[in-house]
């Protein structure tokens, strides 16, 4: 594979890459150097892509191996849902303070949830990837993958109610 054949088939998923391994390790040098030692390892094997059928779940699958190898060296967690994403995309933002709590405290109980939780649940809400695609990236099985979804989405469900309850209890004029 030639160097401008590498660049045309490999660099268009470079920000899926970046975003994904933000997310997984929390933050963007760490992402970057992540996302670059994967360009640097597929061009180590540029020879053999040829044969691979696809290149970006390859991809995908060595960015969350990577990302995870790093924070099991650094036992860093990291922050599932981006503070700034609502600045970044301003259909999606709601002005109110509420919304901004909620955010905050459902990224924080994501942190609670086992890393393949958080991974999975990234690549399906995050990434909007099907089941099949994550199968691929993870080498997990489709049922696995459901269930573990439902599992994460359940919890999160669950504390969210929970709070709402409390804070309807502490406040029940409004």
């Amino acid at each position: 594979m030639t160097a401008e054949e590498f660049t045309h088939r490999l660099f268009p998923v470079k920000e899926k890459l970046f975003r994904f391994a933000y997310r997984l390790l929390g933050n963007k040098d760490d992402a970057l150097d992540a996302v670059q030692d994967v360009y640097l390892k597929m061009w180590q094997i540029r020879s053999q892509l040829i044969e691979i059928k696809s290149i970006e779940a390859m991809m995908m699958t060595s960015t969350r191996n990577l990302c995870l190898d790093r924070l099991k060296r650094k036992s860093n967690k990291f922050e599932t849902l981006d503070e700034n994403y609502s600045k970044r995309n301003p259909d999606n933002q709601q002005p109110n303070l509420e919304h901004a709590d909620l955010l905050h405290w459902v990224k924080k109980e994501m942190e609670l949830l086992p890393e393949q939780q958080k991974s999975l649940l990234f690549l399906r809400d995050m990434e909007q990837l099907n089941f099949e695609e994550i199968a691929e990236i993870t080498g997990f099985d489709l049922n696995y993958i459901r269930v573990n979804l439902s599992r994460a989405r359940k919890r999160i469900r669950e504390r969210i109610q929970e709070m709402t309850e409390f804070e309807m209890s502490r406040n029940p004029g409004g």
